[in-house]
């Protein structure tokens, strides 16, 4: 297994969804997943000064949207 691979797999971990999923419901929930683990990594970066503020909030608003635009996808499927 590749080692990029493997660091993905270790901060972008996932825990299995509860109840009766659609398809959608479990994708949405993957992607709500790594939303929410992707900004837990932007704040520790603006934390330790390796990010700043401007940088911190562009990311997290990309990420935002791109949240967005799936949930509004998997909701006309």
């Amino acid at each position: 297994m590749h080692s990029n691979s493997i660091k993905e797999q270790f901060l972008l971990a996932q825990s299995r969804y509860y109840g009766s999923p659609t398809p959608e419901d479990s994708a949405f929930n993957a992607n709500l997943q790594t939303f929410a683990q992707k900004i837990s990594i932007i704040s520790a970066l603006h934390t330790g000064n390796k990010l700043s503020s401007p940088e911190a909030f562009a990311q997290i608003e990309q990420l935002w949207q791109q949240l967005d635009h799936s949930q509004k996808e998997l909701l006309q499927a």
